[in-house]
């Protein structure tokens, strides 16, 4: 018979260790306190939607409301582009030729090739999505026209997930515009100049140069003023439960129908790779994460689904965006953070082989 004390000191310890760390009905309920705290320590916001495609369960952390995408929005595109190719109005090795107008600043380097260059649809998906090129996306985007992006952007995303999908060059007016009206007299190369100057106060000055403007005639006096007026358009934002609907439609094949289509797409978002940047940082290497990222000033975000493959069996969703704060370090370092806890509570048995 065990002695009494002996089992009180057991008990004792017992309850020590629950009150160390406390109990959780499931896994929505203990990754939800970990994101609350990460929240609590980050400057600005962010926002979290995940769901097991196993069970149906799911976590939705300010996921209902609408997010800017950045780069994020490229996905999309790229599924209406390959919807495109499958109902037979485009071709996977159709040529596109680069004009002056499909040039804009940001990540990649179409922009900078020779205009008459010629690029395949298949060849500009590559670039938009591994190298997240935005002259890439503005030539498929010009390919397929932005009313169809829009219409086949409704089919998965829902059309109470979003408002609108534009190119990456009326994203620059749109917020130049906020300056001065007359930003829609920029010629694309222009606004690639006016990029080169660094974010802030040197961007303005830039911006007015480029129009003899005096700085008594601009609207807003700030890059921080123009992108915040921009993004109260609602422009290339979606709620995250829309973009996490749209993500488990695509690994359950309701979004494309050739296979030889989806393994191409997991492979453009790096399905054989491990960057450990953003949320895949706090993954295990052991599992495969198909993803795309999206940056833009004091706003990111990165999506994907974990263990994609059979069909999204066992699947997770996974998508966190982030606003007013810096949207490189601070950012990146808060989606590790996300990415550890979906491991701490989700993923259990692969922390051992990371």
């Amino acid at each position: 018979m065990i002695p009494p004390q002996t089992l009180f000191r057991s008990l004792s310890l017992a309850l020590g260790l629950l009150a160390l760390e406390p109990a959780y009905a499931d896994w929505t309920d203990a990754l939800e306190s970990r994101i609350e705290r990460i929240d609590q320590d980050t400057p600005g916001k962010i926002g979290v939607y995940v769901k097991r495609l196993d069970d149906g369960k799911s976590l939705n952390y300010e996921a209902d409301r609408l997010w800017y995408l950045g780069s994020a929005v490229k996905l999309p595109i790229a599924l209406a582009v390959l919807q495109e190719v499958e109902a037979g109005s485009h071709r996977l090795n159709e040529s596109l030729t680069l004009q002056d107008t499909d040039k804009i600043d940001g990540s990649g380097n179409v922009v900078w090739q020779k205009t008459g260059t010629r690029y395949t649809l298949d060849q500009l998906l590559k670039k938009m999505l591994m190298e997240s090129d935005n002259t890439a996306a503005n030539m498929l985007v010009r390919a397929i026209g932005e009313d169809t992006v829009n219409r086949r952007a409704r089919d998965y995303l829902g059309s109470r997930g979003f408002k609108q999908i534009t190119n990456f060059t009326q994203v620059r007016y749109e917020v130049y515009r906020e300056l001065h009206p007359d930003a829609s007299k920029l010629t694309n190369i222009q606004m690639v100049e006016v990029a080169g100057a660094p974010m802030g106060a040197e961007r303005v000055t830039a911006f007015r140069r480029a129009l003899s403007l005096e700085p008594g005639e601009l609207k807003a006096t700030s890059m921080d003023d123009a992108y915040n007026r921009y993004y109260a358009k609602e422009m290339n934002a979606v709620t995250l439960t829309a973009y996490g609907d749209m993500l488990e439609k695509l690994v359950t094949g309701k979004v494309l129908k050739q296979p030889q289509h989806l393994t191409a797409l997991y492979k453009n978002m790096k399905y054989d790779s491990y960057d450990a940047y953003r949320l895949e940082a706090g993954l295990p290497r052991t599992v495969r994460f198909i993803h795309k990222t999206g940056t833009q000033h004091e706003r990111a975000c990165h999506a994907g689904v974990i263990n994609p493959q059979d069909n999204g069996r066992n699947a997770i969703v996974v998508v966190a965006c982030a606003e007013e704060m810096d949207e490189s370090k601070v950012a990146a370092k808060a989606f590790e953070q996300v990415g550890r806890a979906i491991t701490q509570t989700m993923l259990a048995e692969q922390t051992s082989r990371k």
